[in-house]
């Protein structure tokens, strides 16, 4: 399924981000430890972890591991339960939109802009990751949807 290959893509490029992350501060301790002052590893290990975030945050959304108040979900069965998840996911689908679209906005606009310690590094490819996140979260959210609008016909629903 499409779904389940688009994830995997995001997981292995937030983990690939993860590690660089990780190297990069630990090449900073050492350096700093040596009194050497590699200024470049700041600005990599934030945006790494920018990217592994983002990369992470969309996966989440699909697999409905995000942050949740679940109380009133828990207490409903049925229509009821998916009625809740359908009026969440087109929040979440309009939420995703709006980083989709904004997030295209912010590329364009910052795209030339230099990394300071790196400059011959575009902001753009650190900025990238947002419509890329957005548009993602688009995907699984509409997914979801489809789902909860198939489920209306089943008694029990399955997350």
């Amino acid at each position: 399924m499409l779904i389940k290959l688009l994830e995997r893509i995001q997981l292995t490029i937030g983990v690939l981000f993860l590690v660089v992350f990780f190297i990069t501060i630990v090449i900073q301790v050492i350096t700093r430890y040596m009194g050497i002052s590699a200024i470049w590893t700041e600005e990599v290990a934030t945006y790494s972890f920018i990217w592994a975030v983002f990369m992470g945050a969309s996966v989440m959304l699909n697999r409905r591991e995000h942050f949740k108040f679940d109380l009133l979900l828990n207490k409903l069965k049925g229509k009821s339960k998916n009625s809740l998840f359908l009026v969440n996911d087109l929040i979440l689908l309009l939420f995703s939109i709006g980083l989709l679209y904004l997030g295209i906005e912010a590329v364009q606009n910052f795209w030339n802009y230099t990394w300071v310690s790196i400059p011959e590094l575009k902001m753009g490819y650190v900025w990238i990751s947002i419509p890329i996140m957005g548009g993602t979260m688009v995907i699984y959210t509409f997914a979801h949807i489809l789902r909860n609008v198939r489920n209306f016909s089943k008694k029990e629903v399955a997350e």
